[in-house]
């Protein structure tokens, strides 16, 4: 999808991705291997009753959507950065999960004419309806000097 395309108000679901015990399991033990995301016998113990999935799991899990889904083929390069990010809900073994994306903004830079900044919040929920992502993100494009589309504030 193109810079263009992402205008200010559009809205985009992606999804359903489902999460298994193993793949919890899995990325935990390489990126945070905190006992409630490894073991779940403690897991079962512990204040969550039962086993989770890494906040920056549900986070990776959005961004393999988005990029497959809205930023293949587009001009995005990088992201300075998150606004925000919430884990209201753990996401948990057997969990189906869909993303939906809303533009808040889409520009084109006033300093840099050739960079294109989008602002956009990632919703992701589980089966029950109950948010277990929350972010807004800034995603910058680089494009044409001179290239045209329709962009708003």
């Amino acid at each position: 999808m193109k810079f263009a395309e992402i205008t200010p108000g559009r809205r985009f679901t992606l999804g359903p991705v489902r999460v298994e015990e193993e793949e919890i399991i899995r990325f935990a033990g390489q990126y945070d291997d905190q006992w409630f995301h490894t073991d779940p016998s403690a897991a079962a113990q512990g204040p969550f009753h039962g086993l989770i999935a890494s906040g920056w799991h549900t986070c990776a899990l959005a961004m393999q959507l988005v990029s497959r889904g809205i930023l293949a083929g587009s001009e995005s390069y990088a992201s300075p950065g998150l606004n925000y990010v919430k884990w209201p809900t753990p996401v948990r073994p057997g969990d189906t999960l869909v993303l939906e994306i809303k533009v808040q903004e889409s520009r084109r830079s006033a300093s840099q004419p050739a960079l294109g900044i989008v602002r956009w919040q990632w919703v992701m929920n589980n089966q029950h309806g109950d948010t277990v992502l929350d972010l807004e993100a800034t995603s910058m494009f680089k494009l044409a000097a001179s290239s045209g589309g329709v962009l708003a504030q």
